[in-house]
């Protein structure tokens, strides 16, 4: 099974001068937790993320105000993609090492044409594959604990 058996196609995408609000309420409005920054939107190469926890741990947690910040100020970057053709196996691989639960998925181009999320690999696969996928995002690291602490 391909990557794009699975994800799910046309995402919204922002500017990194896209207002955090703005960002917000595409993932409200698309039922989503992360959105791909893009460098314009004619190319749609992603050039970072911005999650949900993005605006929570990168703002909210400093004291800053996201009604004043644009997804620059808080995506995650560099980006970690996939391509269309991509096998499953190594998708989930890469989404493993990453420790990521979403990964943009990109065209010959390198145009952001989808996103793939652990739920998709669920609906798709079973419960058993995304299963173990989220496992092994969701392990400690050194720099998770250093935070933390």
């Amino acid at each position: 099974m391909k990557v794009k058996d699975m994800m799910t196609s046309e995402p919204a995408c922002c500017t990194s001068d896209t207002s955090l609000p703005e960002v917000a309420r595409m993932m409200v409005d698309k039922d989503c937790g992360e959105i791909p920054v893009v460098e314009n939107k004619s190319s749609k190469i992603p050039v970072g993320v911005v999650t949900d926890r993005d605006i929570v741990c990168r703002t909210v947690a400093h004291g800053l105000n996201p009604l004043d910040l644009t997804a620059a100020d808080c995506m995650t970057k560099p980006i970690v993609t996939v391509t269309t053709d991509m096998s499953l196996e190594e998708c989930c691989r890469i989404m493993e090492e990453k420790l990521i639960r979403r990964v943009p998925v990109v065209d010959d181009r390198g145009a952001c044409v989808g996103m793939l999320a652990v739920a998709d690999v669920a609906l798709h696969t079973g419960k058993n594959v995304a299963g173990h996928i989220v496992k092994e995002v969701s392990e400690p690291t050194s720099s998770a604990s250093a935070v933390a602490g």
